[in-house]
């Protein structure tokens, strides 16, 4: 199969898993995979061949794959397990800079996801924010994950590396430089 079309496919599998509300999922995220070939066309190989190669890891399966979740971005109520963790002193965010002089009011909101995405590398936000901007310049903003944890925020580390929070105010905040 080519890649412009595993990557077509790849997008359909992410919305069913991440926001999908007529899906069957369980408290979890977890949808079986019967569901989701059906759904998607596809046959276990192609499935595999997206878990494994997905450059974002995405996706997981339960121990016997039968059953398939995202790992983070749900915009549907799920719980994927995630465990509390005490993040690096400083985390990255990227994004639009059409978006800063509100990020900059009022902090980093989840909007409609469950949780505020936060990098633990500098690339990694980059290609975040050139994501969500149209332009070459994202900006990459610079998170206080030691001050925040001393003030008692929470957060939450996935499967495939992303931090998560519930919000960042903006004193936390400040631009790459």
């Amino acid at each position: 199969m080519e890649n412009k079309e595993l990557h077509r496919i790849g997008r359909k599998l992410s919305y069913l898993l991440r926001h999908d509300k007529d899906i069957p999922m369980d408290s979890n995220g977890w949808v079986e995979v019967s569901v989701i070939l059906k759904e998607v066309g596809i046959n276990m190989t192609v499935l595999d061949d997206i878990v494994e190669t997905n450059n974002k890891k995405r996706y997981s399966y339960n121990i016997d794959k039968t059953k398939i979740r995202a790992n983070q971005g749900h915009s549907v109520n799920v719980d994927v397990e995630l465990e509390k963790k005490i993040p690096p002193v400083i985390l990255f965010h990227g994004t639009s800079p059409d978006f800063l002089k509100s990020i900059l009011k009022i902090g980093l909101n989840k909007m409609n996801r469950q949780h505020v995405h936060l990098s633990s590398d500098y690339e990694t936000a980059l290609n975040v924010g050139q994501r969500h901007t149209k332009r070459k310049d994202p900006i990459i903003l610079v998170v206080d994950c030691k001050s925040m944890v001393k003030d008692g925020y929470k957060f939450y580390l996935s499967e495939n590396g992303v931090w998560l929070t519930d919000h960042v105010p903006n004193k936390y905040l400040s631009l790459w430089e």
